[in-house]
């Protein structure tokens, strides 16, 4: 099956990709594209190709990982790893590339996550339930990540499901957390929003040094 998009874009999906099984093989071949937003999710290949804004996107996704890993390293709570990480869970039928996942060292040294070595050398895949997911929103992905990634996050067990929405104003920094039949979001307090996961509350701010540019802080105490 070929894929096409506005901007020129062919995407060849082969015909035998029909399971998580057979997209995690496609993935591994030669013949996965290199560029592109390309996940196994609610039963089907989901292709989002459009290019990542970089004051709405690329800026707010380079602050919660500079917050968060230094907060992570200084009290010794977990590994926080950006978006070039593969995750994969099985029971809710998903391959993805969250922005940000977090995973405390309790977790990664039990059963709930393993860690999975590429072809060569190292590891390349982590299959499990980490603590937390992070999805900054794009035009291309609002169905993605505020409906069904939402959906897929809890259905995997993940305690807190990080979401971020800052291509207009008011900016939108959600903290999803598991409940019994779906994520429940955190209550805010004047903009400060608590994590059980992280012990801390954080908060989302918005500058505008340069017009058109807008630049984002992620306080914590």
């Amino acid at each position: 099956m070929v894929v096409s998009f506005e901007n020129g874009i062919e995407v060849t999906v082969p015909t035998w990709v029909v399971d998580i099984h057979s997209f995690r093989k496609w993935r591994a071949s030669d013949e996965f594209p290199e560029d592109g937003d390309i996940c196994w999710l609610n039963g089907q290949v989901r292709i989002d190709m459009s290019k990542e804004q970089i004051f709405t996107h690329i800026d707010v996704k380079t602050e919660y990982c500079a917050v968060l890993r230094t907060l992570a390293k200084a009290e010794k709570k977990g590994l926080v790893l950006s978006d070039g990480l593969l995750l994969t869970n099985f029971a809710a039928d998903f391959v993805c590339n969250p922005d940000l996942t977090f995973i405390l060292t309790a977790t990664r040294l039990s059963d709930r996550i393993r860690l999975i070595e590429g072809v060569e050398r190292g590891y390349v895949e982590i299959q499990g339930t980490p603590d937390m997911v992070l999805e900054i929103v794009s035009t291309g992905s609002v169905t993605k990540d505020t409906i069904a990634l939402k959906q897929a996050y809890w259905e995997a067990g993940i305690p807190e499901y990080w979401l971020v929405d800052v291509r207009r104003d008011p900016i939108r920094f959600d903290i999803f957390k598991h409940g019994p039949k779906g994520y429940l979001a955190a209550r805010k307090l004047k903009g400060w929003i608590r994590s059980d996961v992280f012990g801390k509350s954080f908060c989302l701010t918005k500058t505008e040094p340069f017009p058109d540019q807008p630049e984002f802080d992620l306080a914590v105490r």
